[in-house]
């Protein structure tokens, strides 16, 4: 029988190769053989962590092309054998309240963790057939709730392995933050992430974008810079909120795209005081558990929204791809380093700051 190689993690730490079987392609479903698995800040959390269950494949911003598909499933998906697709690390029960608005991000059934039964890609389980719910493999399955989009013609794989990030850019400042004509914007982190968010922000006609690091991330601010940064602070250098209001002329900023990755209370207090005097927005994404003497009226005074990312809709990936496609940045910059399968795990210590040098975002290429 026919085996697909993975990479699986075993452990805090720890990956393995591992063959698992060819799986049988029923007619509601399809096979992906992959080309590009992006890897972020949330696979260096998850990799020390321990197991929650059974190994995992991880890999869950997954670019490849439609290897086997059943009749059903072309039909009603739209996807035939041979296409290049962007695979949303979400699926679908298509029944739910979230589902009928096309939140589907919300939906229990891809809940993994709290529903034992959720799917999710790059983070269900590998004992739960047929085992290949990861992108750091040479074949991902997918049923017929997968969440697929079409590559646009002229795209690399290599650039479009940026769709995950760049969604987010999409969501977190358009859709969430209100980014548009004549903004002026903070964007705190100069990761793959806050990188994303400094192309939407410039592509939304944004007059002001200031992107703050610290030193480590000379390498990405200068690129934040190529990108379209107005201005970009290092924090260890200089006190950030002086600088920002000498550069607003005391006025602040209208949004605060936190992208630290809930790196601790400094961006947040940061945020709230860089707002305008009145009727801000911040959006802050990752998992900062506690906050002691959180500043709670400051922001109502000043009227501030503060709102959580919550990952990227169908229509912020469908944009996201454009924008990719469209070649108006120079987003090469970004995918600065390429790895195979055998080296998963030094791709995301690389990721981590605890491998290969200047790394922003990694493309591992099961195939290489």
């Amino acid at each position: 029988m026919e085996k697909v190689v993975a990479a699986v993690k075993v452990g805090p730490s720890a990956i393995e190769l591992r063959e698992f079987p060819m799986p049988d392609i029923s007619e509601d479903s399809a096979l992906l053989r992959m080309e590009v698995a992006g890897i972020c800040g949330t696979d260096v959390k998850m990799f020390k962590q321990p197991l929650s269950g059974a190994p995992v494949i991880m890999g869950h911003e997954n670019i490849g092309y439609i290897a086997k598909a059943g009749r059903e499933f072309t039909a009603r998906k739209g996807f035939k054998e041979g296409d290049l697709v962007f695979l949303e690390h979400y699926s679908t029960c298509g029944k739910c309240e979230w589902c009928h608005l096309g939140q589907y991000r919300h939906c229990e059934g891809t809940d993994w963790r709290n529903n034992p039964d959720g799917l999710r890609y790059g983070y269900t389980s590998s004992a739960k057939p047929p085992h290949l719910w990861g992108g750091f493999a040479h074949y991902v399955y997918l049923p017929w709730n997968s969440v697929l989009h079409h590559v646009p013609k002229g795209l690399s794989p290599e650039l479009a392995g940026l769709a995950t990030p760049m969604a987010n850019g999409v969501e977190w400042s358009l859709f969430d933050g209100g980014v548009g004509y004549d903004s002026t914007v903070l964007i705190q982190g100069p990761g793959q992430q806050g990188l994303s968010q400094t192309v939407i922000c410039k592509q939304a006609g944004a007059s002001l974008i200031i992107v703050t690091g610290t030193s480590k991330d000379a390498a990405r601010l200068a690129v934040a810079t190529s990108l379209g940064a107005d201005h970009v602070i290092d924090v260890q250098q200089e006190d950030a909120l002086p600088r920002i209001m000498e550069i607003t002329g005391g006025l602040g900023v209208d949004v605060v795209l936190d992208c630290t990755a809930g790196a601790g209370t400094v961006p947040v207090l940061l945020g709230i005081d860089a707002l305008k005097r009145r009727g801000g927005t911040m959006v802050v994404q990752g998992e900062l558990n506690e906050f002691p003497n959180f500043p709670i009226a400051k922001m109502t005074l000043k009227a501030i929204t503060l709102r959580s990312a919550r990952g990227h809709s169908y229509r912020a990936c469908e944009l996201a791809l454009q924008q990719l496609a469209s070649q108006r940045f120079p987003l090469e910059l970004v995918t600065t380093h390429t790895f195979g399968l055998s080296d998963t795990a030094y791709a995301i210590q690389s990721v981590g700051g605890e491998g290969a040098k200047d790394v922003i975002h990694v493309s591992l290429m099961p195939w290489h």
